[in-house]
């Protein structure tokens, strides 16, 4: 992990210590210590030294083999004598990271602001300007192949989605399976259960359909029907891991009208010619950009319908992070992971999204997902 880079913001700041406050759903603590936890925890790393996490007795011997950070209980951290002169845990937890830092202290972005005010009673803090954000957009060889196992899998639950709408039976224009409707809940449901079978969860799975498909985040309801666009996106999470992956395909259950036919077309294209200009050193506003005017010069508008969302985001720990492939979006590096995922949208049509995975390198872009793009189905 390149954690000089949080020596470097220390020097830049001023100040002593990197401090941060969370459990392992935060991502930058689950990247600072591969450690999964419920409760919060604190983390200290010092200038040119190893970052160190304050545990719970209870915790230690399985932070000592997990962790790839130094292990310190909370008695041997000095907490338990800062409790008794200071009679309320959270005093007596910023005395202890006070202490440990032996200095001013450089916060996380998102310490809870009641621990940051306490601190702030004992040394002087910064807010970081999210320096643990940027080196987790950089992924490493063994990152990237965790993201590729993921999606690996991901692609297999696709597979079983679209299974089920193409193996329902039609009944005057409706999807049924065992003789009850094939409802996006069903669909959703049982998507989640496959990931739980294999050690991943999900939620939120996107299954709309006809109408629904024009609004990007509409998770769908009710019955799948014959002839209309039915959008699948999922973004599962490795539960050993931490890591996620991100896919999304269009399929239709019999024949797609012409409008939704020639936005499929389009949509594909525009993903197509994205991915061929990721490279380093490209940003991504300039792709963002260039799939907008793309969609342009097909009689697409961007605005309130059309292209209404950026091209594409990082994924690792968190399933939205750094880089970003929209009108803010900056330079591409070698090692980031993104999705792209151009999309069309028409109230009173429906949508189109087709979305890949992979990483970015120096000539270009190594795609993870292999995945059909077929929309009748």
């Amino acid at each position: 992990m390149p954690s000089d880079l949080v020596d470097t913001e220390l020097l830049k700041t001023g100040t002593s210590a990197y401090v941060a406050y969370a459990n392992s759903s935060n991502p930058d603590m689950m990247y600072l210590t591969g450690f999964q936890v419920n409760d919060p925890l604190v983390y200290i790393k010092k200038k040119g030294e190893k970052g160190i996490l304050v545990v719970p007795q209870m915790e230690y011997d399985r932070a000592f083999d997990e962790c790839r950070c130094g292990v310190l209980t909370r008695g041997d951290a000095g907490f338990f004598d800062d409790l008794k002169e200071y009679k309320d845990g959270l005093t007596a937890t910023a005395a202890t990271i006070c202490r440990l830092a032996g200095g001013d202290v450089l916060l996380s972005p998102d310490l809870p602001v009641s621990l940051a005010k306490k601190i702030e009673s004992f040394c002087s803090t910064r807010v970081d300007r999210g320096i643990v954000s940027e080196m987790r957009s950089v992924k490493s060889p063994a990152e990237a192949e965790k993201i590729r196992r993921i999606q690996k899998v991901t692609e297999e639950a696709m597979g079983f989605a679209i299974s089920l709408i193409k193996n329902a039976e039609i009944r005057d224009g409706e999807l049924y399976i065992s003789g009850d409707p094939l409802t996006s809940d069903y669909i959703r449901n049982e998507v989640h259960c496959f990931f739980l079978r294999r050690g991943f969860f999900a939620r939120d799975t996107i299954v709309s359909c006809g109408r629904e498909t024009a609004i990007p985040h509409c998770t769908g309801s009710g019955v799948i029907l014959e002839n209309e666009p039915v959008v699948i996106d999922m973004f599962p999470c490795d539960s050993r891991t931490g890591y996620y992956s991100d896919m999304t395909r269009t399929v239709v259950r019999g024949e797609p009208d012409k409008e939704i036919a020639e936005m499929y077309s389009c949509v594909r294209e525009a993903k197509a010619l994205a991915k061929g200009r990721l490279r380093e050193g490209v940003s991504g506003k300039e792709i963002h950009e260039f799939v907008v005017g793309f969609f342009n010069e097909n009689g697409y508008s961007s605005g309130n319908e059309g292209f209404i969302h950026s091209l594409g985001h990082g994924v690792g720990l968190a399933v939205h992070e750094q880089p970003s492939l929209s009108p803010s979006g900056g330079e591409l590096l070698e090692g980031n992971v993104v999705t792209v995922e151009p999309g069309l949208y028409y109230n009173k049509t429906g949508g189109v999204r087709l979305e890949d995975i992979g990483m970015i390198n120096k000539v270009g872009f190594e795609c993870f997902t292999d995945y059909p793009e077929d929309i009748r189905i």
